[in-house]
């Protein structure tokens, strides 16, 4: 039978993930050790430890989904001035998907909170096992973090350290959902030409690289794009070599 119980006071020192690093999943762990003992604890408390679901993450997660989502959508309206709203809306349906959640929750350590949790409440070792296993938990408590930050901090102090830990996400996204380099190289075979890519620079941690890449056409710099990954700074090379050559396309 669950009981109820105080949220703990005691912060969590289970996660390998330290704040001192920088960007990344780091930046969530920053913002969740700066939460007050009570609101943190309540953030990682699942609906099965509590007698009162109100006890529990649920209504944290579901204020987190709102500003998660108002965030992202925030930081793609102006990181990408040009994008069309179905391209936009198309990169955070998936940023803010359950998947991309659990990912970052995996990338951040948060399933170590979640057992550390149940620890304190007294719950079944192997119910603490399955429930710090689970995606769907694992976005959920993602959620319920950004909310709590939201509710401490206010918008402006949460927005960059959710979109610093959702940065591979935003990457990944427009590598997969928004292809700049197929759009870019059927334009350049229209007008006879071709592109290829190159890495210009690879900076970082080996944890937390950061690749610039370049979109050369003729062995000449048309774009050029960073990212956390090799695929999205390409993509985004190729929307710049895109706005280029619209830019040069326009009448004068």
């Amino acid at each position: 039978m669950p009981r109820r119980s105080r949220p703990s006071v005691r912060r969590s020192t289970t996660s390998s993930v330290t704040a001192d690093q920088s960007g990344g999943p780091s930046s969530l762990r920053a913002l969740i050790d700066g939460l007050p003992d009570t609101l943190r604890a309540l953030a990682f408390t699942h609906t099965s430890w509590v007698k009162r679901r109100e006890d529990s993450y649920e209504r944290l997660e579901f204020l987190g989904d709102g500003v998660l989502g108002l965030v992202i959508a925030h930081h793609l309206y102006a990181r990408f001035p040009d994008s069309t709203e179905g391209d936009l809306a198309k990169v955070r349906a998936h940023v803010v998907s359950r998947a991309s959640c659990a990912s970052v929750a995996a990338d951040a350590g948060l399933d170590a909170d979640v057992r550390a949790r149940g620890d304190e409440l007294g719950a079944a070792a192997v119910e603490i096992d399955a429930i710090s296993r689970s995606p769907g938990v694992l976005a959920a408590i993602v959620e319920a973090v950004v909310g709590a930050g939201y509710v401490e901090l206010g918008l402006e102090a949460v927005s960059k350290p959710v979109v610093d830990a959702f940065s591979t996400r935003i990457d990944y996204a427009l590598a997969e959902h928004v292809d700049h380099k197929t759009v870019l190289q059927e334009e350049l075979a229209r007008r006879g030409a071709s592109v290829t890519y190159a890495v210009a620079d690879v900076s970082g941690p080996p944890h937390q690289r950061w690749f610039t890449s370049l979109a050369l056409v003729a062995g000449h710099e048309l774009g050029r794009g960073s990212a956390r990954s090799k695929k999205g700074s390409e993509q985004l090379a190729a929307r710049e070599a895109l706005d280029h050559l619209d830019r040069l396309s326009s009448p004068a």
